[in-house]
C-alpha cells in the first residue's frame, strides 16, 4: 500500500485513506476502526464516547472505558456471522470523539454539556452509539433524543437505576432512568430491565419500576425463561415504536466482565448476552449505549473486549434495521 494512504486529512496533496485496511496495531485507536470525523456531515451512525464517571456512587474508572473500548474494537471484524451483517456495507459510520466535557468537577453542567452534544447528533440525523462512562450518562442523551416523545428502553444491568437521591444528589449512575421518567423521555412501560440481582441496598428503585409499569425480569426469571422467552418478551414490550439499548456491563457475570465499579455475582454470559441482543433484530432502535466498563479493576483488558462486542452488536442491529434488508421508513420510525 503506498505511503500516500497514509495521509491525514488537512495534509496537501492528501489522498482518503481507510482505517480499516490498515494493521489492526497501527494507527490512532478509533471505535471499531471507523474514520473519525470532522462533522456531523455524510455521517449515518456516530460512535461517541462519553468519558465520565462523576455519578458513581463507589468505584471510579468508568472514565475510562471509552479510551480502552476503542482499543479493544479493533479486533472487531467487518462482518457479524451472528446476524449476516456487514454494517459498513450498509452506512456511512464514523467514531465522532468524546463529548467535551467543561466542568469535569460539576455533574450537573456536565448533563447539560451531553445533551447539548447529543441534541447536535439528533438534528443531524445521526444515530448514536455511545461508550460510557457510568450509566448516569444516558439520561441527558434521552433528553436530547427523545425531547419529542418518550421512547421505549431493553436495559440490560443487574441494577434497576430508578433510584431517588443519594448523598444529596439525584444525578448519579443509580438513577438515569428514574429521572428519563420523571422528565417524560423515556415510557416506563415501553420499558423492559433485564438481569436484575444482587444485594439491591435501594428498594425504591424496584418499587418505583414496578409501580410505573416497567417489566422487570431478575436474574431467576431470565435463567428460568431461558434467553428465547425473555427475547419474545422483550420484543412484546417495546413493540415496533422508537426503542433505545443500554447496556451495562454489570449485567454480565463479573467471570466475564470483572471491570466494573459495581460488579454482581450470578449474572448473564456474554454468550447468552449476544444471543439476547442478536434477538431484538428488527426493532425500531433509535441508539444504544455500553456503559460502565472501568479498565482499572480489569487488567486482562476482557471487559473493555466484551464492552467493544456487545458495542458491535447493537451496531449491527441498527445498520440492518434503518439501512438494511430489515430497513422501515426511517424518517417516520424517528
Amino acid at each position: 500500500m503506498s505511503s500516500e494512504s497514509y495521509l491525514r486529512p488537512g495534509i496537501a496533496g492528501e489522498k482518503a485513506y481507510d482505517p480499516m485496511r490498515e494493521p489492526r496495531f497501527t494507527e490512532i485507536a478509533t471505535f471499531m476502526r471507523a474514520p473519525l470525523a470532522a462533522t456531523l456531515e455524510s455521517v449515518d451512525i456516530g460512535l461517541i464516547g462519553v468519558p465520565t464517571d462523576l455519578g458513581v456512587t463507589n468505584r471510579p474508572g468508568a472514565r475510562h472505558g471509552p479510551r480502552e473500548i476503542r482499543n479493544a474494537s479493533s479486533l472487531m471484524r467487518a462482518f457479524n456471522l451472528g446476524l449476516g451483517v456487514n454494517p459498513y456495507e450498509l452506512c456511512r459510520i464514523a467514531d465522532l470523539g468524546d463529548v467535551h466535557l467543561s466542568h469535569r468537577y460539576d455533574l450537573e453542567r456536565q448533563n447539560e454539556d451531553i445533551e447539548a452534544f447529543y441534541r447536535k447528533v439528533k438534528a443531524a440525523n445521526v444515530i448514536p452509539i455511545s461508550a460510557g462512562g457510568d450509566h448516569s450518562i444516558t439520561y441527558p442523551i434521552f433528553k436530547a433524543i427523545a425531547a419529542r416523545a418518550p421512547i421505549g428502553m431493553v436495559h440490560i444491568d443487574a441494577h434497576t437505576d430508578t433510584w431517588g437521591e443519594f448523598f444529596g444528589s439525584k444525578f448519579t449512575h443509580g438513577a438515569p432512568f428514574r429521572l428519563a421518567v420523571e422528565a417524560g423521555v423515556l415510557d416506563p412501560k415501553r420499558t423492559i430491565q433485564i438481569g436484575i440481582r444482587g444485594g439491591q441496598n435501594f428498594m425504591d428503585g424496584i418499587e418505583f419500576s414496578r409501580s410505573h409499569g416497567m417489566r422487570v425480569v431478575f436474574i431467576e426469571e431470565f435463567a428460568s425463561l431461558g434467553v428465547d422467552r425473555v427475547i419474545e418478551e422483550a420484543r412484546a414490550v417495546v413493540g415496533d415504536r422508537p426503542t433505545y439499548i443500554s447496556f451495562d456491563v454489570d449485567g454480565l457475570d463479573p467471570v466475564y466482565a470483572p471491570g466494573t465499579g459495581t460488579p454482581e455475582v450470578g449474572g448473564i454470559t456474554t454468550l447468552e448476552a449476544q444471543r439476547l441482543l442478536r434477538g431484538l433484530r428488527g426493532l425500531n432502535l433509535i441508539g444504544g449505549d455500553v456503559v460502565e466498563v472501568a479498565p482499572p479493576y480489569d487488567q486482562t483488558g476482557n471487559t473493555a473486549l466484551v464492552g467493544a462486542t456487545m458495542m458491535f452488536e447493537i451496531l449491527c442491529l441498527i445498520a440492518d434495521r434503518h439501512f438494511g434488508a430489515g430497513r422501515g421508513e426511517r424518517a417516520g420510525d424517528r
